[in-house]
C-alpha cells in the first residue's frame, strides 16, 4: 500500500535541527549540533533499522540529501540495513536549485505538488528522514500518512522546529510507543483525519 512516512528526531521543546553532529546545520548560530548522539543506544538502532527495512523509496530535502550523499555511498557493507537501502533504492530530492544529483538512483523533484503521484508509484513506504523544512511543508499540505517521532530528554531553547505553525489541522492515532535505555521515547503516529472537538463546559 502506498504511504508517505516521516521520521524525525526532536528534543522535548521541539527542536529538530542538527541532531547528528558538527557541521550538519549551524545556521542561525545554532550551538548544539550533535545533541542526539549521547542518547543513541541499541533500542534506537533497532527501531531505525526496522523503519529502513520497510522502505520502498526515499524523499529528502536538499540539506539532508547532501549530508547523506556525502556519507552513505562510502558505506559498502551489504549487511548494513541503512546503507543497503539508501544505496540501492530510488531517492528523490526536493530542490528548485539543484542541477544534477550524482548519487545513483536519485531524481530531482521541483514541486511538492508532484509528491502524491510520486508516493503512488511505490507499493510501500516513501520515506522522509530528517529534512525538517521539507517535513514542515509536507505537514502543511497534509501529505504525511505516518509519523515516527523520536523524542529525546533534552531541552535546547533554540533551533529549527518541525511544528513551526501553519500545519494542516490533523488528528493522529498513536500506533506504537516505547522507551529506550537512555530515556528517549520512540512513537509512531498514523494520520486519522481532522481533529475531533468537544467541550468540558456544561450548558447554563
Amino acid at each position: 500500500m502506498p504511504m508517505l512516512t516521516m521520521t524525525m528526531f526532536t528534543t522535548l521543546d521541539g527542536v529538530v535541527q542538527a541532531p547528528g553532529g558538527a557541521g550538519e546545520d549551524p545556521s542561525g548560530g545554532f550551538a548544539h549540533e550533535g545533541w542526539l548522539v549521547p542518547f543513541f543506544d541499541a533500542d534506537m538502532g533497532a527501531f531505525i533499522d526496522g523503519i529502513f527495512g520497510r522502505a520502498a523509496a526515499f524523499l529528502l530535502g536538499r540539506r539532508t540529501y547532501d549530508i547523506f550523499a556525502a556519507h552513505w555511498p562510502n558505506v559498502t557493507d551489504p549487511a548494513d540495513p541503512v546503507a543497503a537501502k539508501l544505496n540501492t533504492l530510488p531517492k528523490h530530492v526536493v530542490s528548485r536549485t539543484l542541477e544534477t544529483a550524482s548519487w545513483r538512483g536519485t531524481s530531482i523533484v521541483r514541486d511538492l505538488a508532484h509528491v502524491p503521484a510520486l508516493a503512488a508509484r511505490y507499493d510501500g513506504e516513501l520515506q522522509v528522514h530528517g529534512s525538517a523544512a521539507l517535513g514542515h511543508s509536507l505537514l502543511q499540505a497534509g501529505l504525511v500518512d505516518e509519523l515516527h517521532l523520536l523524542t529525546f530528554p533534552v531541552v535546547l531553547g533554540a533551533g529549527k522546529r518541525l511544528f513551526a505553525g501553519g500545519e494542516l489541522a490533523s488528528r493522529f492515532s498513536l500506533h506504537t510507543t516505547r522507551a529506550t535505555s537512555t530515556g528517549a521515547i520512540l512513537s509512531t503516529y498514523v494520520r486519522d483525519g481532522a481533529p475531533s472537538l468537544g467541550t468540558f463546559m456544561l450548558p447554563t
